[in-house]
Protein backbone atom coordinates (compact mmCIF):
# COMPACT_ATOMS: atom_id res chain seq x y z
CA UNK A 1 0.00 0.00 0.00
CA UNK A 2 1.38 3.40 -0.98
CA UNK A 3 1.34 6.49 1.17
CA UNK A 4 -1.04 9.16 -0.08
CA UNK A 5 0.33 12.69 -0.09
CA UNK A 6 -2.14 15.54 -0.08
CA UNK A 7 -2.06 18.15 -2.80
CA UNK A 8 -3.30 21.71 -2.48
CA UNK A 9 -6.07 21.11 -5.03
CA UNK A 10 -7.45 18.05 -3.22
CA UNK A 11 -7.90 19.66 0.20
CA UNK A 12 -11.43 20.46 1.37
CA UNK A 13 -11.24 23.53 3.62
CA UNK A 14 -13.95 24.02 6.24
CA UNK A 15 -14.81 26.96 8.47
CA UNK A 16 -15.02 26.65 12.25
CA UNK A 17 -16.10 29.04 15.02
CA UNK A 18 -14.51 29.07 18.48
CA UNK A 19 -16.08 31.06 21.31
CA UNK A 20 -13.25 32.41 23.46
CA UNK A 21 -15.52 33.33 26.36
CA UNK A 22 -13.86 32.08 29.62
CA UNK A 23 -11.31 30.01 27.66
CA UNK A 24 -7.69 29.74 28.77
CA UNK A 25 -5.43 31.42 26.22
CA UNK A 26 -2.74 28.74 25.81
CA UNK A 27 -5.09 25.78 25.63
CA UNK A 28 -7.28 27.53 23.10
CA UNK A 29 -4.25 28.57 21.02
CA UNK A 30 -2.96 24.99 20.80
CA UNK A 31 -6.34 23.78 19.57
CA UNK A 32 -6.50 26.58 16.99
CA UNK A 33 -2.96 25.79 15.76
CA UNK A 34 -3.90 22.12 15.27
CA UNK A 35 -6.89 23.08 13.11
CA UNK A 36 -4.92 25.70 11.13
CA UNK A 37 -2.16 23.20 10.32
CA UNK A 38 -4.62 20.44 9.44
CA UNK A 39 -3.26 17.92 11.95
CA UNK A 40 -6.81 16.84 12.81
CA UNK A 41 -7.27 15.44 9.30
CA UNK A 42 -6.13 12.00 8.12
CA UNK A 43 -4.63 13.58 4.97
CA UNK A 44 -2.20 15.79 6.94
CA UNK A 45 1.00 16.43 5.02
CA UNK A 46 3.67 18.62 6.68
CA UNK A 47 4.65 20.48 3.52
CA UNK A 48 1.10 21.27 2.33
CA UNK A 49 -1.42 23.66 3.87
CA UNK A 50 -4.15 21.16 4.74
CA UNK A 51 -5.71 23.27 7.51
CA UNK A 52 -9.09 24.92 7.86
CA UNK A 53 -10.33 28.45 8.54
CA UNK A 54 -10.89 29.42 12.17
CA UNK A 55 -13.10 32.27 13.43
CA UNK A 56 -12.58 33.30 17.05
CA UNK A 57 -15.30 35.40 18.69
CA UNK A 58 -15.35 37.12 22.11
CA UNK A 59 -11.57 37.59 22.06
CA UNK A 60 -11.80 40.18 24.83
CA UNK A 61 -13.13 37.59 27.32
CA UNK A 62 -10.22 35.14 27.41
CA UNK A 63 -8.59 34.08 30.67
CA UNK A 64 -5.04 33.26 31.70
CA UNK A 65 -3.85 31.25 34.69
CA UNK A 66 -1.62 32.46 37.48
CA UNK A 67 -0.32 36.05 37.54
CA UNK A 68 0.25 36.26 33.79
CA UNK A 69 -1.99 39.33 33.45
CA UNK A 70 0.58 41.38 35.38
CA UNK A 71 3.78 39.36 34.85
CA UNK A 72 3.68 38.57 31.10
CA UNK A 73 5.20 41.20 28.82
CA UNK A 74 5.30 41.53 25.03
CA UNK A 75 8.47 43.08 23.59
CA UNK A 76 9.22 44.62 20.23
CA UNK A 77 12.10 46.63 18.86
CA UNK A 78 11.52 49.78 16.83
CA UNK A 79 14.75 49.45 14.87
CA UNK A 80 16.49 52.35 16.60
CA UNK A 81 19.32 51.88 19.07
CA UNK A 82 18.06 51.28 22.60
CA UNK A 83 14.42 51.38 21.54
CA UNK A 84 12.97 48.15 22.85
CA UNK A 85 9.33 48.60 23.84
CA UNK A 86 7.30 46.46 26.22
CA UNK A 87 3.64 46.19 27.14
CA UNK A 88 2.02 43.97 29.75
CA UNK A 89 -0.67 41.44 28.90
CA UNK A 90 -3.19 43.41 30.97
CA UNK A 91 -2.67 46.59 28.94
CA UNK A 92 -2.54 44.72 25.64
CA UNK A 93 -5.83 42.96 26.42
CA UNK A 94 -7.42 46.37 27.01
CA UNK A 95 -6.07 47.79 23.72
CA UNK A 96 -5.98 44.88 21.27
CA UNK A 97 -7.21 41.50 22.56
CA UNK A 98 -7.35 40.06 19.05
CA UNK A 99 -3.59 40.49 18.61
CA UNK A 100 -2.97 38.56 21.86
CA UNK A 101 -4.66 35.48 20.40
CA UNK A 102 -2.95 35.88 17.03
CA UNK A 103 0.49 36.10 18.70
CA UNK A 104 -0.21 33.03 20.85
CA UNK A 105 -1.21 30.99 17.79
CA UNK A 106 1.66 32.33 15.66
CA UNK A 107 4.11 31.01 18.25
CA UNK A 108 2.80 27.48 17.54
CA UNK A 109 2.97 27.61 13.73
CA UNK A 110 6.01 27.08 11.50
CA UNK A 111 8.01 30.26 10.83
CA UNK A 112 8.15 30.00 7.04
CA UNK A 113 6.04 30.65 3.95
CA UNK A 114 3.62 27.91 4.93
CA UNK A 115 3.12 29.31 8.43
CA UNK A 116 2.42 32.79 7.06
CA UNK A 117 -0.26 31.30 4.81
CA UNK A 118 -1.78 29.43 7.76
CA UNK A 119 -2.04 32.45 10.05
CA UNK A 120 -4.03 34.30 7.37
CA UNK A 121 -6.79 31.73 7.83
CA UNK A 122 -7.32 32.86 11.43
CA UNK A 123 -10.01 35.53 11.90
CA UNK A 124 -10.33 37.03 15.40
CA UNK A 125 -13.13 39.35 16.56
CA UNK A 126 -13.65 41.12 19.89
CA UNK A 127 -17.42 40.79 20.09
CA UNK A 128 -19.88 37.97 19.56
CA UNK A 129 -20.54 38.74 15.87
CA UNK A 130 -18.56 37.97 12.74
CA UNK A 131 -19.09 38.66 9.01
CA UNK A 132 -18.45 35.06 7.87
CA UNK A 133 -21.94 33.57 8.25
CA UNK A 134 -22.13 32.92 4.48
CA UNK A 135 -19.44 30.23 4.86
CA UNK A 136 -21.69 28.29 7.31
CA UNK A 137 -19.02 27.70 9.97
CA UNK A 138 -19.31 24.81 12.41
CA UNK A 139 -18.88 25.37 16.14
CA UNK A 140 -15.93 23.79 17.95
CA UNK A 141 -16.28 23.17 21.68
CA UNK A 142 -13.02 23.46 23.60
CA UNK A 143 -12.94 21.65 26.92
CA UNK A 144 -11.61 23.58 29.88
Amino acid sequence: MKTKFARKEDIDKKWYVIDANNQILGRMATRIAIYLRGKHKPVFTPNVDTGDFIIVINADKIKVTGNKMEDKYYYHHTGYIGSIKSISLKHRMAKEPDKVIIDAVWGMLPKNRLGRAMIKKLKVYRGAGHPHSAQKPEIIEILK
